[in-house]
């Protein structure tokens, strides 16, 4: 197999060498081109419809590049190969990902519930996959299972230390697959929140004594970029009321599907028996399982006579008769329980179920700079240097609110009696 290059929106040109060809070229890795990299959120951003298969080959390139600029600066910072390996952590960190990402990673669809980074494990370890052996192949014993510690964040491994660094390369506050999914996301959704500078980031990077990266001062701009990119990316995009909702849809209508099926009133194909019932689901199954599966089946639940599944089917199918958003801002828990019985009741007067009133819950932790912080060369974290990082660590939790649109505006007056906003957060929702 030869060496190849793959032209990317991103990064132009990524050079595949022909032993990570050996791996890409796997059906499991191959599986990541039919898993959309942010689920539903096309049905705001029509253009948001990239995978986790290009993210995967961003983050891959991002890491190889990372790793030669600081062995440019530092040059025995590697021992020999865990640049390699760092490389490969990156390229294959999303392995185990669901249909629709994140938002299916839940027991309330599937009966075999375990985090993505614990499949992407069984996965890769597996005999039963075209992957689990390429991988063993290309590495060897020793150095798949270093690999792994590098994973879990080790310290050493066979008496060989790994220093902190190979593992915030690939997880940690500023790690490349933030930085790629950030550019990429922004990119495809057509966001234009102002971006960063990767190189000039990457430039500033150094290991210190303590085996953890540092970033030079003069990097602190482009940090700052990075951090405000990333906290906008979160609130305008994936944050969106509407992607919020077709969320709850879609996990609302897998749900009911596993009910008719389980009481007889449904039939699955096979593959989606096996997501939402089986509970000793096996890696071969699991990797079987893409977007197209429940999309394919979504044509079908749209003539199905059971009324939810049914209205819960057309409204992803045809992206109409959506519920809106109460227009009252900053909602918390405490207001938004409150508020649930006297919507209840609205609902059930003029003929809608429990169902019918919608929460979602958006949960903002900021930036963290005593969990994996950035730090720069005097040893302190960027938030000590700068308000503009200071101003983005305050965590920031709301509730949204969805109902049917016809009674937006009593809905609303209910809740004005009870959560009494200022006539000012008011002013800011006049117009629909």
């Amino acid at each position: 197999m030869a060496d190849r290059v793959v032209r990317d929106e991103i990064h132009r040109d990524i050079l595949i060498p022909s032993s990570i060809g050996t791996l890409i070229d796997t059906k499991e890795f191959q599986r990541l081109r039919n898993v959309l990299q942010l689920s539903t959120c096309y049905y705001v951003f029509p253009s948001a419809t990239h995978t986790r298969f290009s993210h995967s080959l961003g983050a891959y390139h991002l890491a190889k590049t990372l790793c030669d600029s600081l062995k440019e600066y530092q040059p025995d910072i590697f021992h020999e190969g865990d640049d390699e390996l760092v490389a490969i952590a990156a390229l294959l960190h999303d392995i185990g990902h669901p249909p629709f990402s994140h938002l299916l990673e839940t027991p309330e669809v599937f009966a075999t519930y375990h985090h993505h980074e614990h499949w992407g494990k069984l996965i890769l370890e597996s005999d039963d996959t075209e992957i689990g052996p390429a991988l063993r192949n290309l590495l060897g014993e020793s150095r798949f299972h270093r690999l792994f510690a590098i994973y879990r964040g080790d310290d050493i491994h066979d008496g060989i230390p790994i220093p902190r660094f190979l593992k915030e390369i690939v997880s940690s506050q500023l790690d490349v697959d933030r930085m790629d999914y950030i550019v990429r996301d922004e990119r495809n959704t057509g966001a234009q929140i102002g971006g960063f500078d990767i190189d000039r980031v990457f430039r500033a990077l150094r290991v210190g004594s303590d085996g953890g990266l540092y970033a030079k001062a003069w990097g602190l701009p482009a940090i700052e970029a990075y951090l405000v990119t990333r906290y906008h990316m979160y609130h305008q995009v994936y944050f969106h009321k509407v992607n919020k909702l077709t969320q709850s849809y879609l996990v609302s209508m897998l749900k009911r599907a596993k009910t008719l099926h389980e009481s007889g009133n449904l039939t699955l194909g096979a593959k989606l028996t096996a997501m939402l019932t089986n509970q000793n689901l096996s890696v071969r199954e699991y990797t079987r399982l893409t977007d197209a599966d429940i999309i394919v089946a979504m044509d079908d639940w749209v003539e199905h006579e059971d009324e939810y599944l049914s209205k819960l089917a057309s409204k992803m199918k045809n992206r109409r008769d959506f519920h809106k958003s109460i227009r009252i801002s900053e909602l918390n828990a405490e207001m938004a329980e409150k508020l649930r019985p006297k919507l209840l009741d609205l609902l059930s007067e003029n003929g809608f179920g429990e169902e019918d009133l919608i929460t979602a819950k958006i949960s903002s932790r900021g930036y963290m700079p005593y969990q994996e912080g950035i730090k720069l060369e005097d040893g302190r974290d960027v938030s000590e240097h700068s308000v503009l990082v200071q101003s983005l660590i305050q965590s920031n939790e709301k509730i949204l609110i969805f109902i049917p649109e016809e009674i937006r505006d009593s809905c609303e007056q209910i809740a004005r009696e009870i959560v009494k906003p200022t006539q000012t957060s008011l002013a800011r929702f006049a117009h629909p």
